[in-house]
C-alpha cells in the first residue's frame, strides 16, 4: 500500500513512500514539484494553509525580491509591480499547488520524526507515515525572539504584525530596526497611530529595503515618528512602558507593543530528529551543502532553516536550488 487521502482529511497509514516533506511553504512546494517530476512518491505535510508563513505576513507586505526571483521550477510569476506583494505571492503558490495537483496535506502538524532500521516514522496530528527520506523545509517564522522583560505576556504585546488599521489612534511602540519593524511603524503611522520606535542599536537597520529606509529616516527627522536609539525596554505595564535609553530610565504612555525582533527555527525539533547543531550562538545545522543531507542519513534540510540563527542568509531566491540538489541525491542513492 502506498498512500490514500480524502478531501475530508481522513488518511490511512502511508507505507514505503519515498519522501515526506515537512513544510508547505515555497521551498517545500518546490521539493514536491521536483519529487513529482522525477517520479518519486511523496507527501507534503503543512501544519496550516498553503504557504502558511506567507499567509501570516502583514497584509500589505511587499517582497524585497523581484517576482522572477521568487519563481520555482521556472513557472512564471507575473506581478503588477517588479516586487510583488503578499496577496500576489499567495495566489502564485496556491495556483502551483492546485494546477500541478501536488499531494499536500494541510492543517496537519508533524509532532515527531523517528528513524528505525533505515525508515522514518512521521507522526502527525492526524496520522502516521513511513518514508525512506525526509525533507525539513519548515522555515523560521513560528518562534519569535522574545525580549524577555516583565509584562511581555500581556495581551497588548504581539510578536506578529498583520493590519495597521487595528492601531489607529493608539499609542504604539514598535520594537526592532529590521524590515518588519520599519514597515509596521510606517504603515501604522499613516493609519493614525502615535508611533514610537525602540531600537537597540544606533540607527535604523542597514538591511532595511532601500526604498523604505529613506522614508523612515525622514519621518523620524521631521518628528512624525519618535525613535529611541541605543534603547531597550525594561518593563511593560498596562498603560505604559519603561525604557532604558542614553538619557536614562524613562516611562512612556503606551497602548500596544509590536515586538518585531525576529524569529528562529524550531531547534528542539531538529535536535529531536538527531540533527547536530553548532555549539556557538549561530546554531548552524550539520548538513552537506552539495546534497543538503544532514548528519542523519536520509534526512535533508531545505530553505531558510539551513541558516540556523542567521535567518537573513537564506531566502526563496537563493534556496530554490535545494529541491533539485536533494532529489538528485535521493535518486543517486
Amino acid at each position: 500500500m502506498h498512500y490514500y487521502s480524502s478531501s475530508k482529511g481522513n488518511y490511512k497509514l502511508m507505507e514505503h513512500i519515498d519522501v515526506a516533506i515537512i513544510g508547505g511553504g515555497p521551498i517545500g512546494i518546490a521539493c514536491g514539484l521536483e519529487a513529482k517530476k522525477k517520479g518519486l512518491q511523496y507527501v507534503i505535510l503543512e501544519k496550516g494553509p498553503i504557504v502558511n508563513s506567507l499567509f501570516n505576513y502583514p497584509i500589505n507586505m511587499q517582497f524585497f525580491s523581484s517576482s522572477e526571483k521568487l519563481e520555482i521550477d521556472n513557472i512564471p510569476f507575473i506581478s503588477k509591480e517588479a516586487k510583488p506583494k503578499r496577496n500576489e505571492a499567495l495566489e502564485y503558490y496556491r495556483r502551483i499547488v492546485t494546477s500541478y495537483a501536488l499531494n499536500i496535506h494541510l492543517f496537519e502538524k508533524v509532532n515527531e520524526v523517528q528513524k528505525s532500521e533505515g525508515v522514518f516514522k512521521i507522526t502527525t496530528s492526524k496520522n502516521t507515515y513511513q518514508a525512506r527520506q525526509v525533507i525539513v523545509a519548515t522555515g523560521f517564522y513560528d518562534l519569535p525572539n522574545l525580549i524577555n522583560v516583565p509584562g511581555e505576556e500581556l495581551d497588548k504585546v504581539s510578536h506578529y504584525y498583520k493590519d495597521p488599521h487595528f492601531y489607529a489612534s493608539q499609542k504604539l511602540a514598535v520594537v526592532g530596526a529590521s524590515n518588519s519593524a520599519i514597515d509596521a511603524a510606517l504603515e501604522c503611522y499613516r493609519k493614525g497611530a502615535e508611533v514610537s520606535l525602540i531600537i537597540r542599536g544606533p540607527e535604523v537597520g542597514k538591511r532595511v529595503k532601500y526604498w523604505v529606509r529613506p522614508d523612515i529616516i525622514n519621518r523620524i527627522e521631521e518628528g512624525s515618528i519618535k525613535a529611541y536609539y541605543n534603547t531597550s525596554i525594561q518593563e511593560i505595564r498596562e498603560t505604559e512602558i519603561v525604557i532604558n535609553s542614553p538619557s536614562g530610565t524613562q516611562t512612556i504612555e503606551n497602548d500596544y507593543i509590536l515586538a518585531l525582533t525576529g524569529y528562529q527555527p524550531n531547534f528542539e525539533f531538529l535536535e529531536q530528529m538527531g540533527i547536530e547543531l553548532s555549539k556557538d550562538a549561530k546554531k548552524l545545522p550539520n548538513y552537506n551543502p552539495d546534497t543538503m543531507e544532514t548528519n542523519v542519513t536520509g534526512l535533508y534540510l531545505a530553505g531558510v532553516i539551513c541558516g540556523g540563527m542567521e535567518t537573513h542568509k537564506w531566502f526563496i531566491e537563493n534556496s530554490r536550488i535545494h529541491a533539485q540538489l536533494i532529489v538528485k541525491s535521493i535518486l543517486d542513492k
